[in-house]
This record gives C-alpha cells, sequence and structure tokens, in this order.
C-alpha cells in the first residue's frame, strides 16, 4: 500500500515565514481561501489563474512577463497585470518590504542568507547593469531553498520515527519536491499515516530548535493512500 504526503502550499508558507507578512500569516494560521478572496480583490477571471499568479508573484513574476505569457496575456494587459500586481504587494505589503529588501541586499553586498544559514550568491555588477533579469532568481531562490530544506527535515524525523517499525513492512521509496511516497502493508497504511503527518507537525518546533529562528506556522501534509498512484484516496487526519 502505497502513502503520499504532500506539503499544502509549501511556498507560500515559506513565503510569509520569510517575510512575516501579517496577512499571509493569519489566513495560514486560519486555514483561510487566500485564492478567492485574492481572485475578487485583484479582478482576476478564476480560482485558478488567482493561485497560479500567487506563486508566480513570489518568484518574482512581473506585469511585462504576464502580458507575454501565452496562458495570462489573452487575460490582460500589462496595465491590466500591473493593477494586479500592485493589489497584490497592497494586500501583502510584508512581502513587498521583504522583495524590496532582497534586491537592495543583493545590490549592496551580492549576497542573500537565509535564517537556516545558507547562503546565495550573486554576481553584484550584473544585478546592477540588469536587475530585472536577475529579480526573479532573487526571489525565487530562497523560498525554494528554504522550501527543500524543510522537507529535508521532515524526511529527517520522519525516519527517526520509522525506526520504531520493522524494516520490512515499510520503507521510503521515493521524494520529490513537496512529495514523500512510502510504500507499507496492508495493515499499517494508516498508523504509518499519522506517523508522517506527525513528522510534518513537529517542523516548526524542530527549525526552532535547530536554527534558533520562530517558526509561527503550521506545516500541514496532505495524505492520500491505495494500491497504485492511479488510485490514491485522500485521508483526512
Amino acid at each position: 500500500m502505497l502513502v503520499n504526503a504532500d506539503a499544502k502550499g509549501l511556498e507560500w508558507v515559506c513565503a510569509a515565514l520569510l517575510s512575516r507578512d501579517p496577512t499571509a500569516v493569519r489566513e495560514i494560521l486560519n486555514l483561510e481561501d487566500q485564492h478567492s478572496d485574492n481572485q475578487e480583490k485583484f479582478g482576476l477571471p478564476s480560482r485558478l489563474v488567482a493561485k497560479t499568479f500567487l506563486f508566480r508573484i513570489i518568484y518574482g513574476g512581473s506585469s511585462k512577463g504576464f502580458s507575454n505569457d501565452p496562458n495570462f496575456g489573452q487575460i490582460g494587459s500589462e496595465a491590466y497585470w500591473h493593477r494586479a500586481i500592485d493589489a497584490f504587494y497592497e494586500k501583502y505589503p510584508g512581502i513587498n518590504e521583504w522583495h524590496n529588501k532582497l534586491m537592495r541586499t543583493v545590490l549592496e553586498t551580492g549576497e542573500i542568507r537565509n535564517p537556516t544559514g545558507r547562503v546565495y550568491r550573486y554576481p553584484q555588477m550584473d544585478v546592477i547593469r540588469k536587475p530585472d533579469y536577475w529579480r526573479p532568481k532573487i526571489l525565487n531562490y530562497c523560498v525554494q531553498g528554504l522550501g527543500a530544506e524543510l522537507m529535508a527535515l521532515v524526511r529527517v524525523i520522519l525516519m527517526e520515527k520509522l525506526r520504531a517499525y520493522d524494516k520490512s513492512k515499510v520503507l521510503l521509496i521515493n521524494t520529490v519536491h513537496d512529495s514523500i511516497v512510502l510504500d507499507t502493508t496492508d495493515d499499517l497504511w494508516y498508523n504509518i499515516s499519522t506517523v508522517v503527518k506527525d513528522s510534518f507537525d513537529e517542523v516548526p518546533a524542530r527549525y526552532e530548535q535547530l536554527f534558533g529562528v520562530e517558526f509561527p506556522l503550521p506545516m500541514r501534509a496532505e495524505i492520500s493512500y491505495g494500491m497504485d498512484w492511479k488510485n490514491m484516496e485522500e485521508i483526512i487526519l
């Protein structure tokens, strides 16, 4: 039996954690549907577009980029996307301040240091000459890097907990980006699902312990099970 766990909104959690934007933090803590709210507030045509828009903004998406993208250009002009981006930063001023700080820091020092100690270095003079080119890389790397570190932490905690089980009955067989897949026996899949959930739940406390940085957000997992990837059923724990 396969047990699959996907980190829920991993990049958005990372952006909220790094920026400490109060609106983003509140929405995550309260399980608010920010995508539907953003669709209305930003004047976007659907919830799916609003969801994609949010993640592309935290990766440094620009109005020019949206208007030239075949999947978004048909929705609106560069001016349309510029207004949507302004509305995003008005709603999430902490993210706006954080994005601006990242750019200033790279322009002044040539590097970004994540709370975990990971350092991202950039060719400072080239960033000064072409800030619009480098902006997506600067905004993206720290979010993706923190996401990878959080998932590594989940795997460490999970492997510690799995020591209590017979190795012949449960194996971690795959992990890609924000997903973890285990193979277990029919009689253990529910127990293993709870172990996986507990491993995600433990991340904030372990992060604070390791790095001395407050982690005021939950790490939630969407867990499903099934005989194969085609026939997976979500379980609410």
